[in-house]
């Protein structure tokens, strides 16, 4: 593989692990990918995780207000303006997960009928992302841990009574956890993605897991709600309190919600444990991948101390040289004034994956809205700051009004774009994004990469973890941005190695993890 990070960590067997399931699953040579395999969409599993037996409680869900789209995406909640007493009723949580992972449009297929889309994009339309809640009393909801059910609009209710302490405990104490009236907790059932794409379905858990929570945070900030995403956790700690089959189910992350209504936190915390509710099948596909297993296995915590430790590594992650090129485009940062405000619901209820692009131009001011709000920074647990990030956008123009056609880097703290080169590249497009027609066709292709090496050096396994679901998240972003501009956008796989190469010199030391392609949706035949 033509990376030069590796050799720094291959004397490490610990982070070698994450080395080679990344190697193994980069296309079109990993290892982990050659077996003969096939997938038949009729037999596709059961999107949806039923519960026997359990108290189901209906939500309530206002689907349209006015809120900001581009907003909502971008803007930090800021503390000492709110308060300390920012509870969500259960109104606002019911809206919160109705437009991170509920319905919003079913479509009828010849010989399949009717199939469910929901409100963030998922790997191959798979719906293998689960939403739990763990909440204190709020108002018209007792205190309790609860499944999200998008398919009924229901919480199903797993356990009773205040659980809160078994998280602030699992995350090493961490005040935003501590201080959260309600955290939802996102989990992967791996053979509804495994069924389809075998061992490269751990990058896709965080990829789906991010593109959803993309849509959870901007729902929060248009509700004024403070939010973080928590990857710091004691993994068996979740697993046992949300009840999962710890053989078919993971863990992914924690999106602790609101200020107030603290979890109080007893010296000698009770003993959680599992319940073994009877649920239907998970999948009626079995097969277990070993290599998840071991890339799972080896980016777990099982201690504060490691969690601790862990979130003080980004300072030791050293940015890359600056480039300074003299080819720059200063791009606008003003979103709304020359752009049509439209709400973050109705953003969510139009997106989809487009599956056929034009060929025709996006403003500059397009691009430059989608770019700017979708990289003002996540709040994580290991980032230390909100503007900090593992994540580097390098993109391909097509076709974009009043920009030049080329290869360009986005300095994300500069808001510029770096020429890297000149030209016309519809055909390495394609050809990059898996010899597919989408990029090639599309008007832009974003490419999120990361110095892989340097954050497994520093953050160990779990880094993997990050740096994959912060990339994700900040394409979940541009899906968002992209749809508010009225503009269609779709998440593609692509080739790893050769990616690095076409960007190169300048991302010699970098990974792909995600891409994202945009462009004005081709109209339907009329034949």
């Amino acid at each position: 593989m033509a990376n030069h990070n590796q050799s720094k960590t291959m004397s490490n067997d610990e982070i070698q692990i994450s080395w080679d399931y990344h190697n193994g699953t980069r296309h079109p040579n990993g290892i982990f990918l050659i077996r003969p395999h096939s997938f038949d969409s009729s037999q596709r599993p059961y999107p949806y995780k039923v519960y026997k037996d359990v108290k189901s409680i209906p939500l309530p869900v206002e689907k349209y207000t006015t809120l900001s789209a581009l907003k909502s995406i971008s803007e930090l909640i800021d503390e000492e303006v709110l308060g300390n007493n920012t509870v969500p009723d259960l109104q606002t949580i019911g809206r919160i997960l109705y437009f991170s992972g509920g319905i919003t449009k079913t479509v009828n297929f010849a010989g399949m009928g009717g199939f469910d889309f929901r409100a963030a994009s998922c790997t191959g339309a798979l719906y293998h992302i689960e939403i739990y809640m763990i909440c204190g009393d709020i108002v018209g909801l007792e205190a309790g841990v609860y499944h999200f059910d998008p398919k009924e609009m229901n919480l199903n209710q797993l356990r009773k009574g205040d659980y809160r302490d078994a998280l602030v405990n699992a995350t090493a104490n961490d005040p935003d956890v501590k201080h959260a009236p309600v955290i939802l907790a996102y989990t992967d059932i791996i053979t509804k993605n495994s069924v389809k794409y075998r061992t490269r379905e751990y990058r896709h858990a965080f990829w789906d897991c991010g593109t959803i929570i993309s849509n959870t945070l901007a729902m929060c900030n248009a509700h004024k709600l403070k939010s973080k995403v928590i990857l710091g956790f004691i993994d068996d700690t979740v697993n046992t309190l949300l009840d999962l089959n710890q053989e078919k189910e993971i863990s992914l992350a924690l999106v602790p919600i609101g200020r107030g209504n603290s979890a109080t936190v007893e010296e000698k915390q009770k003993e959680v444990k599992n319940l073994d509710l009877p649920t239907e099948i998970l999948s009626n596909y079995n097969y277990d991948d070993s290599e998840i297993t071991k890339i799972h296995q080896a980016s777990s915590f099982d201690s504060p101390e490691q969690i601790i430790s862990w979130r003080s590594k980004y300072s030791l992650i050293e940015s890359d040289e600056k480039h300074h090129p003299s080819n720059e485009i200063v791009l606008d940062s003003v979103t709304e004034i020359k752009l049509e405000a439209i709400p973050i619901e109705t953003t969510i209820i139009k997106r989809g994956s487009t599956r056929k692009f034009s060929n025709e131009s996006i403003s500059l001011q397009q691009l430059s809205a989608i770019l700017y709000n979708s990289t003002r920074g996540i709040d994580m647990d290991h980032l230390q700051k909100y503007e900090n990030t593992l994540v580097d956008l390098y993109v391909i123009v097509n076709a974009v009004d009043n920009l030049k056609t080329g290869i360009y880097h986005y300095d994300q703290k500069r808001n510029i774009l770096e020429v890297l080169k000149e030209g016309n590249f519809r055909n390495e497009a394609s050809h990059l994004g898996l010899d597919q027609s989408l990029p090639g066709d599309g008007s832009v292709c974003i490419f999120f990469m990361s110095n892989l090496g340097e954050i497994l050096d520093k953050l160990g396994n779990r880094g993997y973890r990050a740096t994959q679901l912060e990339a994700s998240i900040m394409g979940g972003k541009c899906y968002l941005a992209a749809y508010s501009q009225k503009i269609g956008a779709t998440g593609l796989t692509f080739y790893d190695d050769e990616v690095t190469e076409f960007f190169s010199p300048h991302s010699r030391n970098k990974n792909a993890m995600f891409m994202i392609v945009l462009g004005k949706k081709a109209l339907k035949s009329t034949k």
